[in-house]
């Protein structure tokens, strides 16, 4: 991959929806086809600026959902309340229509598929999504290092990516999958509902003897507690890459 994929490109471009996948009745996957897209690295974000008519404009960052490919990549926007941006990204965004972005954008928060050592993988909501452009990456690239992904969500019906991650559990892919539900469990769930604790990263995640990649994504409290989890758990607290993300909804 070109450095400028590391470093970002902040030049604005207009790209076109070539599709749209629901992935939740809050959130949908943007597709965009993108003539000059310099390709990315997983875990990258890029810009998003929509204009309106009378010259008004509001940008927001969005977490890159696919694995690297040139002309085109994917978003996926989690609706807010009263979020501007997300409401029509998530809502009112059509195939065909324009989406004018810029980037690939960041090089701390990434992950290169050159790298054999175990990758640990926590989430918080869609903070899952940078998080999953490294599962696909890892797979397009033919990578088999093994990936734990520990993801905590409110309840089952905000799951992203829910038959995508379902069917590399039942592949046996070396993607292992544990949700923690925080608010609704699924029926028959052995777990009742809670936060992430130093119990279930232990158990569901690497130990720090086995000097894993750590990535943790998600709100900002979330973040903070977790990385002090497995700071305290042993992890050197330079492997613990975090990204979190602001009230708005954008990345801080």
């Amino acid at each position: 991959m070109a450095r400028t994929a590391v470093l970002g490109r902040l030049t604005w471009q207009v790209g076109t929806v070539t599709a749209l996948r629901e992935e939740s009745s809050t959130a949908r996957t943007i597709v965009v086809g993108l003539p000059r897209w310099p390709g990315h690295l997983a875990g990258q974000h890029v810009d998003v600026r929509l204009t309106a008519e009378d010259g008004y404009s509001a940008q927001r960052s969005y977490s890159i959902a696919s694995a690297p490919a040139n002309g085109n990549l994917e978003l996926t926007v989690q609706r807010l309340p009263d979020g501007e941006v997300s409401s029509y990204l998530a809502g009112d965004l059509e195939v065909g229509y324009p989406l004018e972005l810029r980037g690939p954008i960041g090089g701390w928060f990434v992950w290169e598929p050159d790298i054999q050592a175990p990758v640990m993988l926590v989430a918080g909501g869609s903070g899952v999504v940078p998080l999953m452009a490294m599962i696909r990456t890892r797979e397009a690239a033919g990578n088999k290092a093994p990936f734990r992904l520990v993801y905590s969500v409110r309840s089952p019906d905000t799951e992203l990516y829910k038959d995508e991650l379902a069917e590399r559990q039942r592949r046996g892919d070396g993607v292992d999958v544990t949700y923690v539900y925080t608010r609704t469990t699924p029926p028959g769930w052995p777990v009742p509902p809670g936060r992430i604790n130093a119990e279930v990263l232990a158990s569901a995640g690497w130990p720090a003897d086995r000097h894993p990649a750590v990535f943790v994504c998600g709100p900002t409290p979330f973040v903070e507690a977790v990385a002090n989890l497995l700071v305290n758990a042993g992890h050197s607290p330079g492997a613990v890459k975090t990204e979190r993300f602001g009230p708005t909804g954008g990345k801080s």
